[in-house]
């Protein structure tokens, strides 16, 4: 089977990862530990963004990225996958994402540019509801995962926008898909919701339909 040049490239990371994740599980280090360390250096990456240094400040958030693909593996190398791991993740990446907006925010209120302070302020609204979605509707349904711009995607574009300094039409795409992603949450949810509401009504209208026995 021949081999593509980017199926390589993918394979030769996942070896680099796993070696990664098995060193740290000798070390012994708690996976929370390491989600904890995610966010400091995306907050590194924040004061950075705050400077206007977005190359550096993109190389520290493929940094902070390395410990957001590690800690859930090590979790699951150690036998120390938790309940609480996954909500404690969770929240850390919601401060991640929001620390790196702020450092947006320092920046574009410093060189006085209001209209980006609040094009930063709907993406970090956006950012936030795509997440809030999704746990809110799977309180009410199975599973909400439709939409395009969960924080993997998110991520990927601020770091595109950083180290190519086009921050700008990043915050753009970000600002316009986030908040598509969270219509589309909702109109799903309500679908949803309505669907599984009418099968739980069908059985009881079944029932008042049959002849008394």
């Amino acid at each position: 089977m021949q081999i593509t040049f980017t199926r390589a490239i993918g394979i030769a990371c996942d070896k680099i990862i796993r070696l990664i994740v098995h060193g740290l599980a000798l070390s012994k280090i708690h996976p929370n530990v390491l989600t904890f360390l995610g966010l400091l250096i995306n907050i590194a990456a924040a004061v950075l963004l705050g400077a206007g240094r977005f190359r550096a400040a993109g190389f520290v958030i493929i940094g902070a990225g390395l410990f957001d693909m590690v800690d859930g593996r090590v979790a699951r190398e150690t036998n120390r996958v938790t309940r609480f791991g996954g909500f404690f993740d969770s929240v850390l990446d919601r401060y991640s994402d929001l620390a790196l907006l702020m450092g947006l925010l320092v920046y574009y209120g410093i060189i006085n540019r209001p209209f980006y302070v609040v094009l930063t302020a709907i993406v970090m609204t956006g950012s936030v509801m795509v997440s809030y979605t999704r746990a809110r509707a799977e309180n009410t349904i199975p599973s909400c995962k439709v939409g395009f711009m969960e924080r993997p995607e998110r991520v990927v574009l601020f770091i595109i926008g950083a180290l190519f300094d086009r921050m700008a039409p990043v915050l753009w795409v970000i600002a316009v898909l986030a908040n598509v992603t969270v219509i589309h949450r909702m109109v799903f949810t309500y679908q949803e919701a309505k669907r599984l509401e009418e099968a739980q009504l069908r059985p009881a209208a079944v029932r008042e339909r049959s002849p008394l026995a």
